[in-house]
């Protein structure tokens, strides 16, 4: 069932048209529509049926030859693929929902006093949170347990830094957790001090508190699913790429889309544990319309905002640190043996320039030069100019966020110096060699919209227009590219061009309707696009 669109910019009329053509249900026209197929058309109108496009011309031409039991003038408005985030964590997003959100604190002392206010509506054992950024702070030092402690001395507490890969717990949780000055960890770190664990976790370290902090019910983690799909249509989203996810989470997205319940598309990437891979190994891959589980995710190394992330040379603020690598390269090798046996896409998430050769290095002993199977490396935040062209050579894709890049800004020469973070984010670059490149978010660790993936891509600044000339803007995309990045690259990167990406007949009808012209309105107009409606498979499924 088509809803009518009802908003005063646009025009709406619900009728059989009199054409006596094709009948098909819908006809969006009077606008300028941006299909991103191999042309890069640009179309006035598009009719839809069926839950696919049917085909793409003038106003004139769709609505003399096609006969739509809705019709849409779109009053000069414009329309894009549906966006496709290529890299987000939608069900801890989802999670999240449920926790203290700490984005945007100030300060600990800020940290701590949204915590309190939170408890008192927390129906949860534990008391969860994340988002904090101890590098947005004024005293940018890592927090610890004491004032946990002192606030909650029962109750156990775990709050996730931004990135997912650093925590703070409370002296309960470590309890839990079995987690003492002796305890031992390979990948990560128990920070202490005085010979007792502060409460921060690093890496793999985090893994040791996750593990034991009991799950959501099925009933709280549905409603908290659907609440995060209505956040990603107000923004425009139309699919999401989960970047690690467990068996359970997967059947459980699986569940409420064969209910029709929940209509957002899902590629899934299977998290790394055991029982998750010999379970979709032994089924092979699942297709459906609405989710695609073929690609498996691996972590090589942690993240440079904790300084986890792995590196050639040391930080440039802690000599003789060079970060974590999270599993050692037996298994990376095993694991990729049994992708490829299992013909599952490999996704790996590394960041600093060490942990890109190795893995590099790993792809060229699995893929044998130019190939097809799409396996990525996620994030590609420090490349080493020299490893480039292995992109090229080994067909691997790209797979960025260019809003870390401006969250970043702030401190990552600190971390880098001033030689290394010249060739950082260096976003341009990489698509140069691979040709293609997937854009994402990230989120929770960034911001949900796609717009401003958009405007960081092409734009190189912060909300706030700084810096004046951009951020190492050498790298920055053409808007067509970014465009690309968002639709069709990233539908390419999760081996769903054919069906989705572009407005083109025989696609789904995902699509995205924004009062502005990101391809020819000026810079500073791109930061106040709106959202007009967003539909998937031919429904509307949010209007403003």
């Amino acid at each position: 069932m088509i809803r009518p669109l009802f908003l005063p910019a646009l025009l709406v009329t619900v009728l059989i048209y009199s054409c006596t053509g094709p009948k098909v249900d819908l006809i969006l026209h009077h606008g300028k529509i941006y299909t991103v197929d191999n042309q890069f058309n640009v179309s006035e109108a598009v009719a839809i049926r069926d839950g696919k496009v049917i085909a793409t011309g003038t106003s004139e031409e769709m609505l003399q030859h096609y006969a739509a039991t809705s019709i849409i003038d779109l009053a000069g408005k414009f329309v894009y693929p549906g966006f496709i985030d290529a890299h987000s964590h939608f069900f801890g997003y989802a999670s999240d929902l449920l926790k203290c959100d700490l984005t945007g604190t100030t300060s600990y002392s800020d940290l701590l006093a949204q915590l309190s206010l939170f408890s008192k509506e927390n129906k949860f054992e534990w008391l969860l949170g994340r988002g904090w950024d101890q590098n947005d702070w004024e005293n940018t030092a890592y927090p610890d347990k004491r004032e946990l402690d002192s606030l909650f001395p029962q109750q156990p507490v775990f709050l996730m830094r931004i990135d997912g890969h650093a925590a703070v717990c409370n002296s309960a949780a470590l309890q839990r957790a079995n987690i003492s000055a002796t305890t031992k960890v390979t990948g990560g770190e128990i920070v202490l001090e005085n010979g007792e664990p502060t409460g921060l976790l690093i890496d793999n370290a985090v893994d040791l508190v996750k593990q034991v902090i009991p799950p959501f019910t099925e009933a709280l983690n549905s409603d908290a699913l659907l609440a995060a799909q209505e956040n990603c249509f107000r923004v425009g989203l139309t699919s999401v790429c989960d970047a690690g996810l467990g068996k359970d989470s997967i059947e459980l997205i699986h569940r409420l889309q064969k209910k029709d319940q929940l209509k957002i598309r899902v590629y899934a990437m299977i998290s790394d544990n055991k029982k998750t891979r010999n379970y979709y190994f032994k089924k092979g891959p699942l297709l459906t319309d609405r989710l695609t589980v073929r690609s498996i995710k691996l972590y090589a190394d942690g993240a440079l905002g904790s300084r986890g992330a792995l590196l050639k040379a040391p930080y440039s603020d802690q000599p003789g640190h060079y970060g974590f690598l999270l599993h050692d390269v037996t298994y990376m090798n095993n694991l990729a043996d049994e992708a490829l046996e299992h013909g599952f896409q490999l996704c790996t998430h590394a960041i600093g320039d060490s942990a890109i050769r190795l893995m590099m290095d790993i792809y060229r002993e699995h893929l044998h030069g130019t190939n097809n199977r799409r396996w990525r490396i996620e994030h590609c935040q420090v490349v080493d100019p020299k490893d480039l062209n292995d992109f090229k050579k080994l067909s691997v894709i790209p797979s960025v966020q260019p809003t870390h890049a401006t969250s970043d800004m702030y401190w990552a020469e600190s971390r880098l110096g001033a030689q290394r973070i010249e060739t950082a984010y260096c976003y341009k670059d990489l698509l140069k060699q691979s040709e293609r490149i997937a854009f994402g978010t990230d989120f929770p660790v960034e911001r949900i919209d796609p717009l401003l993936t958009f405007y960081a891509a092409v734009v190189r600044k912060d909300q706030k227009s700084y810096p004046e000339k951009g951020f190492l803007a050498e790298n920055k995309i053409k808007r067509k590219d970014a465009l690309r990045a968002m639709t069709i690259w990233a539908a390419y990167s999760n081996f769903e061009d054919v069906k989705k990406g572009s407005l083109e007949p025989g696609k789904f009808a995902d699509l995205v309707i924004l009062d502005q012209d990101l391809l020819e309105c000026e810079e500073d107009q791109l930061m106040n696009t709106q959202v007009i409606a967003t539909y998937v498979n031919g429904e509307l499924l949010y209007r403003k």
